[in-house]
């Protein structure tokens, strides 16, 4: 049986989702717990491999038993086996060649920034902290400019192992509530550190040091260099994962 998990956590205490020897990760801690369930070594597939200090809230993960099990003894294990920074949400079955990464139609994250002159001990574990004011309507509109389809060169990391630079763009708006602003992004894929590097040019836009019509200028000059800084992971979530029918 291939069993399909919605996972959502917490990724302070971890070097991110991939499994590396000698170090905390989200699969690593997933595998253990499956492999006292099951009693047997387990391996786990993801929509997607989250940077260390990057959380989720909406994360699909795949793994194959050997017998049958109830959906919901296996997310009342899992969720007894796990920290308790790691939720399973839901569990069901799916085809035995389901594959939650290439199955995926679209990846939603949500970036916040956390805007006042004084960091917030309630969100600084889970936002950027600016503490001069941004410009909404500058970022807003300088967000709206990477929805289509693109190459996003000038915000791709220099160790992305992806094959190619172009991605679609779905969706990609600013909302502020208060002291706390929201980027959402949708896309049918990204690339390595694509949504952070996006952030740190919207907010050197919101901070006046660059103007908004600069993110199309910087589509078009495909230079990692010459676009913003990579903002921090902490403020970064994956949100949902998209399939259309199973």
């Amino acid at each position: 049986m291939r069993f399909r998990l919605l996972v959502e956590y917490d990724g302070t205490g971890y070097e991110g989702w991939q499994v590396q020897p000698g170090r905390r990760t989200i699969q690593g801690t997933l595998e253990g717990a499956l492999e006292r369930l099951l009693q047997r070594p387990t391996r786990v597939t993801a929509a997607g491999r989250t940077d260390a200090g990057v959380h989720a809230a909406g994360q699909v993960v795949c793994f194959d038993a050997e017998r049958q099990l109830p959906v919901d003894i296996v997310g009342r294990a899992l969720n007894a086996l796990t920290p308790s920074d790691i939720t399973v949400r839901a569990v069901d079955t799916v085809a035995d060649d389901f594959d939650p990464r290439r199955a995926a139609v679209g990846r939603v994250y949500v970036y916040r920034v956390w805007n006042r002159d004084t960091v917030s001990p309630f969100w600084r574990r889970y936002t950027w902290s600016v503490r001069r004011p941004l410009a909404i309507e500058a970022m807003a509109a300088a967000a709206r400019a990477v929805v289509g389809e693109h190459d996003f060169s000038s915000f791709r990391a220099a160790g992305c192992d992806a094959a190619g630079p172009v991605r679609v763009v779905r969706r990609s708006e600013i909302f502020r509530e208060d002291d706390l602003v929201r980027y959402e992004i949708e896309a049918n894929a990204f690339l390595r550190h694509m949504v952070r590097n996006l952030v740190g040019t919207l907010v050197e836009i919101g901070l006046g040091q660059r103007p908004a019509a600069a993110m199309r200028d910087l589509l078009a000059v495909r230079d990692r260099r010459q676009a913003g800084v990579t903002a921090p992971p902490h403020g970064l979530c994956l949100t949902e994962v998209k399939y259309g029918r199973d």
